[in-house]
């Protein structure tokens, strides 16, 4: 069973902060780490601040430094790796399909990818490294990559934190809730990989 199958509260208060900074850091830039929750997480991790579990101020500067430097990561080991990634087996950790849809993904958006990725789960793990493998400038890579990681890292969990604000007792209510977000940030998903079907259709038919 992988993380995602899990309650993200208990990963929470199982794992504690080094732990969320763990999961984000991985889930953002190590190819292994597209099957980590990141917006569930993010959103929790918000909500359990609200209620008094989690202090807000070192969530607000944790999470995004996590994932600042988990984006840095993946793109230096896409880098070093290079066009060999195209070339890699698959494995339990690793999927080719899904380097090829991020690929198209940043291709599409160009630099902006790096921070509409974010709000994509699986494409936001192996963007950072295919821009490492197209060779892109470290700075402008470094810049998106901040706006990023701090719109993301900011952005989920405020909204747990207020969330968790106004509706009383919004922890009980927390499944359901994190069901409703994971089917929402799966769209952008679903809706690239159409596309990219439909266009290598057009392209067989042609």
């Amino acid at each position: 069973m992988s993380l995602l199958h899990l309650d993200p509260a208990l990963i929470i208060t199982t794992v504690g902060y080094a732990g969320v900074f763990a999961i984000v850091f991985a889930e953002s830039g190590l190819f292994f780490g597209f099957f980590l929750p990141g917006d569930s997480l993010l959103f929790t991790a918000g909500l359990l601040a609200a209620t008094g579990v989690l202090s807000l101020p070192i969530l607000l500067i944790l999470i995004p430094l996590a994932a600042v430097l988990g984006d840095s990561v993946g793109y230096w080991f896409g880098a070093w790796l290079g066009p060999r990634i195209f070339t890699k087996q698959d494995s339990f950790f690793f999927s080719i399909k899904h380097v090829e849809r991020s690929q198209h993904f940043y291709q599409k958006y160009g630099p902006r990818a790096i921070i509409l990725a974010r709000f994509i789960p699986v494409v936001r793990t192996f963007v950072p490294i295919v821009a490492g493998v197209g060779s892109m400038k470290y700075a402008t890579f470094l810049t998106y990559n901040i706006i990023g990681g701090i719109g993301w890292g900011l952005g989920i969990t405020l909204l747990g934190y207020f969330l968790g604000r106004v509706i009383p007792n919004a922890e009980n209510y927390l499944l359901p809730i994190i069901a409703v977000i994971i089917v929402i940030s799966f769209l952008p998903l679903v809706r690239e990989w159409w596309n990219y079907r439909k266009g290598n259709s057009t392209i067989v038919k042609d």
